[in-house]
């Protein structure tokens, strides 16, 4: 059980803070202005429970596949370029926008398919990857589901009820801080594995 606590809680925190600023995060924030908060929620809920089975899956099966100081290495390159990916940013193109605004379909269904198709490919989707070639499977996808749809619900009651904008500039550098000290804690557990 220790081992499924400290994946539950390496993943929620890391995907928590991956999702902050998201193009996902804008999608919810756009769907709540047209939709009730609870089924956007359900919406984001079910999308991400689903594309997290299937990183955890690929993760998984990499990680019993490879040695562990090649995944480590790996991994410590990749949340480096995560926090590259997280200065850059993210936008809602005008047709993303578009679809959110417009969409006649059951508020559950238009989420679930829009955050599905939004999340594949995505840096939390691949920062899901990378966990669970580290950590336990399970706690991988409990962790990384539940930090997502607790970012998106933050930026669901933020939009909704305080009609103010994030400070994306600090949870940009925050979070691009953050995997970059993950990734450096990573590469020198991998330099130490290899040698």
């Amino acid at each position: 059980m220790d081992g499924f606590l400290a994946a539950l809680a390496i993943s929620f925190g890391v995907i928590f803070v991956a999702e902050l600023g998201d193009k996902s995060q804008l999608m919810a924030m756009t769907f709540a202005t047209r939709f009730k908060p609870l089924p956007v929620l359900i919406g984001i809920t079910v999308a991400t429970a689903v594309v997290h089975a299937v990183s955890v899956g690929i993760g998984y099966g990499l990680g019993a596949a490879l040695p562990t100081g090649w995944i480590a290495l790996v991994a410590g390159l990749a949340f480096l370029a995560f926090g590259a990916w997280t200065l850059r940013g993210d936008s809602l193109s005008d047709e993303e926008k578009g679809k959110a605004e417009r969409t006649n379909r059951s508020a559950i269904v238009a989420v679930s398919v829009a955050f599905f198709l939004a999340e594949l490919g995505d840096k939390t989707m691949l920062a899901t990857i990378t966990l669970a070639t580290q950590h336990g499977w399970l706690g991988t996808w409990v962790g990384s589901t539940i930090g997502m749809v607790a970012a998106d619900a933050l930026a669901i009651l933020l939009g909704r009820f305080l009609g103010k904008r994030l400070p994306e500039k600090a949870i940009k550098y925050g979070a691009a801080a953050l995997f970059a000290i993950f990734g450096v804690v990573l590469l020198i557990d991998a330099v130490s594995q290899l040698t």
